[in-house]
Formats: structure tokens, sequence, C-alpha cells
């Protein structure tokens, strides 16, 4: 079978990013900026968009809640860690220990793969390698704003753009459109097919390298994918596993047999 025998996705833990979005819906500002936004979003440039009130909520917003900090140096909260730890400690009973664990070199996943380990001893034992081609999606300038609302409010040329490609083939100025995420995981795919058929691997990633992880093995339009990632998106370490059969297709194919599954 040119498959590894199990593929096994983790997400990092939760990330000072993550913590982030939560706080912001406690705050009053922002969620009138999210009514105001919903009022303005869509109308033209010369009909209003953006409108004065929510050009003044978007800075007030930017000021009060941004990370002083790039996607890549983003750490995990205390609580990350600990539900890397405790996912360590119940994957052992998942899955068989790895023949290898590839890991995005971004601070989180690294972060989460110190977690795993602390819960799982024997993972130091298993040759691990850096791996850019499962790093995050680049969300480009958008990454300053840390909000796609503010971004749009205060970059209001790309908030309409956005709107009429969409959020699969929008392409974040200076980044990356979800597309682009896909090429590059195919381009992995082609690696484990050919340096580790037949083996355990293990991969620490990232939201939408999971979501582009599983568009390719399971053949997903871009309407597909949008829909899964709206109704069941992956929740910080949630597991997803991958099974190899080498009965179906002429060299075997991977099926997906866990997903998203909380163990902390």
């Amino acid at each position: 079978m040119k498959w590894p025998n199990i593929l096994t996705i983790v997400r990092h833990g939760e990330s000072a990013y993550n913590l982030l979005k939560k706080e912001k819906l406690k705050d009053r500002d922002y969620n009138e900026l999210l009514e105001v936004f919903a009022k303005d979003y869509g109308k033209a440039e010369d009909d209003g968009w953006p409108s004065k009130n929510l050009i003044t909520l978007a800075r007030k917003v930017w000021r009060k809640t941004r990370l002083e900090v790039s996607d890549y140096q983003t750490p995990l909260t205390e609580e990350g860690f600990e539900q890397a730890k405790n996912t360590g400690l119940k994957l052992k009973k998942v899955i068989t220990l790895p023949d290898v664990i590839y890991f995005s070199p971004y601070l989180r996943t690294k972060e989460t793969l110190r977690g795993l380990i602390e819960g799982w001893p024997e993972l130091s034992k298993v040759k691990s390698v850096s791996e850019e081609r499962i790093r995050e999606q680049e969300h480009g300038l958008q990454t300053l704003y840390n909000d796609w609302r503010v971004f749009s409010a205060l970059n209001p040329i790309q908030g309409l753009l956005f709107k009429q490609e969409g959020d699969y083939f929008y392409r974040h100025l200076n980044g990356e459109n979800k597309a682009d995420v896909r090429d590059r995981i195919k381009s992995f795919i082609s690696t484990i097919i050919r340096e580790n058929a037949g083996e355990n691997v293990l991969l620490i990633s990232h939201h939408l390298t999971l979501m582009s992880m599983r568009a390719n093995l399971e053949r997903w339009l871009p309407e597909k994918f949008i829909e899964v990632d709206k109704s069941d998106k992956p929740i910080n370490c949630g597991v997803t596993v991958y099974r190899g059969d080498p009965k179906l297709g002429r060299e075997g194919k991977l099926v997906l047999n866990i997903y998203n599954k909380k163990l902390y």
C-alpha cells in the first residue's frame, strides 16, 4: 500500500489568539461592531460602505483587542498546554506509537508537541520533523488586525473583494487563499506517500491545514470545504485519524476513522 498505515492529525491547543476571540465576545464595543458591520456589509462603496460609525468602532476595537505578536510566534495559553498534555495521556490508548511526527514550525504547534510528550513520554523517542507545508493559512495584512471584520472596515476595498470572491477563493493581501493551502498540503501528501508508506504518522498542525488535508483526501469541492468549516470546525487539540485500507483502489486508500475527537 502506498499510504501510511495510520495518519493522525492533532490540532494545536488553545492559543492566545483563540482566547482573544472568546474575550472579544464579552466586550461591549465589539458586540456593537458586530451589529453595525452586519448592517453595513454588502453595501457599495458609494452607498455608505463603510459608515463613519463602523470605522470609529473598528479603530476602537483594534486598539483594545489585538495581539502584539506574529502568527508564527503566537503561543499556547496555560489551558492550551494542559489540553495538549491530557490529549497525549489518552492518545496512546487510541493509536499505536507513531514512526514519525511532523509538526508545523509555529510556536503554538511546537508547544503542543511538548505537551503531548509530557502526557505520552514515549513520543520523545520518535523522529520528529519540522514541516513548513503544514503551517496555518497565511492571512497577510489581516494578521495585524486579529479580526476579519475590523480588517474589512479599515480596508474597505479588500472587504468588498472578500465579499465578492468568497471565503474560499479570496486571497489575503500578502497572504494565501484556501486553495493555496490545499496546494501545499497536496505536495506534503506526496511526501508521506513516498517516505512513509505503511508507517504510523502523526501531524501536529492547524485548523485550516486539517481542513485542507480532509479536502484533498476526501476530494471536496470548495462548497463542501466551506460547509464543513462552518458546521463542524476542528476544536483545539481535536484528534483526527485516517487508517489505510489496502483493499480500496489499486494502491489502497486512507479512510477517515475518527474526526475532531476531544480527549481532554
